[in-house]
């Protein structure tokens, strides 16, 4: 069998094809309209902005040098690109744009729409072009006979087609609602608001009253008396992150769906039901696991310090113990070096939260189902929360600790079916006295849980290969010798060959 590569010389990203879509921009004309480079050279004006970053993701960077030269000649600033992304491209790299001292970012292409709070960001998400009359004569055609209460959402890249799709839906669907975009305003931030949070808001406007979601980025205005339940969503874009993430939060809506580039409307009939057993598997996964890794998959989103200082609590009030890592791009060469670790929570933007985690070695679950699975107060309902804000005091999803947590308390495993151990026991309340931080190589004398190691050294001690012993002063000291010189193909200590 062949043997897996737990690293990669990077030849892979050097041969690497990028996916350039038929909707990718040659002319100069055609640049300009779908950047929007006008409205960029009065943004920069306004503001005064003395140095902006320009971010573009793999696909796009082939219009990168036109936008920057044009921003660079039609207005008073200096301009800079920048590429490969730390993590999602769907996000603003900010920590990228500190680098190079920027004052502001402007943003091209497809946005996970998440807030960001060090640097002001314009985001352009271009104009990719969808056949109006068709795709209103396809999803009529897949929707006739269902109910008239259809919530339209679509991919920001078609953002400048809603008016017209209202126009031809609702001669058809009068009760039609069409979603609107969190656009994130970088220097506020209010996470009950309508705009950059998840919360619900009610209003009353004349004799009507109504009430506001807010949900995958998008604002939904609902008349009071309903539900969201009670609606059919409409979403026009390919597949996409951004489906995924709105199948699994809409989970009890139908779903269709309307692809541009195929031209073709479908009803979803993925198993959403498979992929929230396999959520509930994970938390299961995690409620069994001791040792949790805390992956940070954000330096950006605004309050992401909060949400693993929100996660670290919740490890440690369930009696386990944490650890944090800043691996950048997830694969699964780098979370395999860290055997140890029993299950991962991903701290990323809501469309980059859900991974499928069946090639990786360990478990990668979301903040929402660690949540569920180390407080007893948070109950699975079947819900899928990908925005981590929402976990937070003020967020819908948010459930203060369980008052129980310094009592431990036994469980049945779904999983292995044996006994195990809820919640912090008496020994447990320091930082971890027993969890053994440091423990001397020769000394095998310590209790081990019969759940495995609680800690990266118990698991370290467990071993058969503890990495090579420096045995510091048993050893004698050698002088310098001369050693071998020439190169690996041939020495000069070596015969030559005739």
């Amino acid at each position: 069998m062949a043997g897996v590569n737990f690293c990669s010389d990077g030849e892979a990203a050097i041969h690497r094809h990028l996916d350039v879509g038929p909707e990718s921009i040659k002319e100069a004309d055609n640049i300009r309209v779908q950047c929007e480079t006008d409205r960029c050279v009065s943004w920069i004006t306004e503001n005064a902005f003395k140095k902006v970053a320009l971010q573009f993701a793999d696909n796009a960077l082939r219009n990168s040098t036109f936008v920057a030269l044009t921003l660079k000649h039609s207005a008073d600033a200096e301009v800079f690109i920048l590429g490969d992304t730390s993590y999602g491209s769907c996000c603003v790299d900010e920590v990228a744009a500190q680098h190079g001292s920027a004052d502001a970012i402007i943003h091209f292409g497809h946005s996970c729409l998440s807030a960001t709070r060090r640097l002001p960001v314009l985001y352009i998400f271009g104009r990719h072009n969808v056949d109006a009359p068709h795709c209103s004569q396809q999803l009529q055609s897949v929707l006739s006979g269902s109910t008239s209460n259809i919530i339209l959402l679509y991919d920001v890249i078609y953002y400048h087609a809603t008016d017209e799709l209202k126009m031809l839906l609702c001669e058809t669907f009068p009760n039609m609602i069409v979603s609107t975009l969190n656009i994130p305003d970088s220097l506020q931030h209010n996470i009950g608001g309508s705009v950059a949070g998840s919360a619900e808001d009610t209003t009353s406007t004349g004799h009507s009253s109504r009430k506001t979601l807010s949900k995958c980025g998008r604002t939904i205005d609902l008349p009071e008396q309903m539900r969201l339940d009670d609606y059919v969503m409409c979403y026009i874009g390919a597949e996409t992150a951004t489906l995924t993430n709105m199948l699994m939060t809409f989970n009890k809506c139908q779903f269709y769906t309307y692809d541009p580039h195929t031209r073709v409307a479908r009803h979803e009939t993925a198993n959403v039901n498979r992929m929230l057993m396999r959520r509930y598997y994970l938390i299961e996964k995690a409620k069994d696991a001791r040792i949790i890794g805390i992956l940070v998959g954000t330096l950006g989103v605004v309050d992401y310090l909060a949400v693993i200082q929100r996660m670290k609590e919740l490890i440690h009030a369930a009696g386990k113990k944490s650890y944090m890592f800043v691996v950048g791009k997830l694969n699964v060469a780098k979370l395999a070096n860290f055997m140890e670790i029993d299950v991962f929570v991903h701290i990323a933007c809501a469309e980059n939260t859900l991974v499928d985690s069946s090639e990786f070695y360990k478990p990668v679950i979301t903040p929402y189902e660690l949540e569920v699975a180390c407080n007893s107060a948070q109950e699975w309902t079947g819900e899928c929360v990908t925005d981590f804000r929402e976990l937070l005091p003020g967020g819908s999803a948010h459930v203060d600790l369980a008052a129980d947590t310094s009592e431990s308390r036994t469980d049945v495993s779904l999983i292995t079916g044996g006994i195990r151990r809820l919640g912090r026991a008496d020994s447990d309340t320091e930082e971890c006295p027993a969890s053994q931080a440091v423990i001397k190589r020769d000394d095998k004398l310590f209790a081990v849980s019969s759940v495995g190691a609680t800690s990266g050294a118990e698991f370290l001690s467990n071993r058969s290969f503890q990495g090579l012993d420096p045995r510091l002063g048993q050893t004698p000291v050698e002088k310098a010798v001369e050693g071998t010189t020439g190169i690996a193909s041939g020495y000069s200590s070596e015969p030559t060959l005739k």
